[in-house]
């Protein structure tokens, strides 16, 4: 039986997180929750799970984790503002199972001088499932890893041709139902390129050997090429119910979480390259990471305010990432202490906001 804390309860991965929790009572038991804002819901889900511990708010949440005991703490938070209560349930001894990605990529060195091996559990689907592919091998037997992204709703588009792009087309993506973020996030590939990062980090892999494919049917989920040309892959239908539920039961599966593919129907995988020129997000990813500090953080606070601006109609779609990559190259790194990553966001979010309000980057 593990105890778990679920931070982000009320959003997609809190709520399938509890899903597969009382679908497993005899493995997991639900001891905290902590949500944004939505007090009437997270109350509600404490009610139906018999939770006593309940937290509103990224501070709250952080406290929680430091409070009550537990096994594991699933962070399904949203954004950097995650970042505080990661640190906190390093600090607390607890396994972490990171959903939230923008935590360890903002807080870089913060997060990793803090962890004990083994006690990051990755539950995006791509880290997940190269986690899942490295017990194939030794860490000095892997060449590369492989990462695979659905290419969003604007595969084979040239750049040109997305510079009409609007709000909407944006957030039709063709596999996965998320928020307005990380959705454009996905048509951008911007949330690709955090991927990229948050597998460096994870994995100790440097730049140069972590490479994204585009895999429209988003059945494999990642890969992990070996040096004797062995390649495994972690294939499933997508369903984050699976990933969830090896965060909070690493490295133990929990049967029947997840439907297995058909293989009795015929079907086709497909797998193209990555295009660079309309989709840079990756490869100005890889270079922010490789500049490391504050870098990532300013990355990643720039291209918020920049989606905003976007779906607010102040910039067209292409000005995205026009915006990060004038930001990125003003910035000037920070200490690497949790103040230091901060100001470095508030400094961002500031520079993209003025940039923006000159108007170079409008529709």
């Amino acid at each position: 039986m593990r105890d778990v804390i679920i931070l982000g309860s009320t959003g997609s991965i809190g709520v399938q997180a509890l899903e597969v929790i009382a679908a497993n009572p005899d493995r997991f038991r639900v001891v905290g929750l902590a949500a944004g804002r939505n007090r009437e819901l997270v109350e509600a889900q404490a009610r139906a799970h018999s939770v006593e511990h309940v937290a509103l708010g990224a501070e709250a949440a952080a406290q929680l984790v430091r409070d009550v005991a537990c096994d594991v703490v699933l962070n399904g938070i949203t954004g950097s503002v995650g970042l505080a209560p990661t640190l906190a349930a390093l600090q607390a001894g607890r396994i972490l199972a990171l959903a939230n990605k923008e935590s360890l990529i903002v807080g870089g060195s913060l997060v990793t001088s803090l962890a004990a091996p083994g006690q990051i559990v990755p539950v995006d689907s791509e880290h997940s499932a190269i986690a899942q592919a490295l017990r194939s091998g030794e860490a000095q037997e892997v060449r590369r890893l492989v990462l695979t992204a659905s290419g969003g709703p604007f595969r084979g588009r040239t750049r040109d041709s997305l510079a009409g792009v609007t709000p909407a087309e944006a957030l039709a993506h063709p596999t996965w139902d998320m928020g307005r973020v990380i959705t454009t996030n996905s048509s951008t590939l911007v949330n690709k390129g955090l991927e990229v990062i948050e597998a460096h980090l994870l994995f100790d892999v440097p730049f140069d050997r972590i490479d994204v494919t585009v895999h429209p049917q988003s059945i494999v989920h990642s890969m992990v090429e070996f040096v004797d040309g062995s390649t495994i892959a972690q294939c499933s239908p997508p369903d984050m119910r699976l990933p969830i539920s090896l965060g909070l039961d690493w490295p133990h599966r929990v049967p029947g979480v997840g439907a297995p593919l058909d293989w009795t129907t015929a079907s086709t995988w497909t797998f193209e390259p990555l295009e660079d020129e309309a989709f840079p997000a990756v490869r100005l990813a890889k270079r922010v990471g490789d500049a490391g500090a504050t870098y990532p953080a300013v990355f990643n606070a720039a291209n918020e305010q920049a989606v905003h601006a976007f779906h607010d109609g102040a910039i067209g779609y292409l000005g995205i990432l026009d915006v990060v990559s004038e930001v990125v190259e003003r910035h000037e790194a920070q200490p690497m202490t949790l103040e230091g990553v901060l100001e470095a966001e508030r400094w961002a979010r500031a520079e993209a906001d003025a940039l923006i309000a000159g108007g170079a980057f409008a529709a």
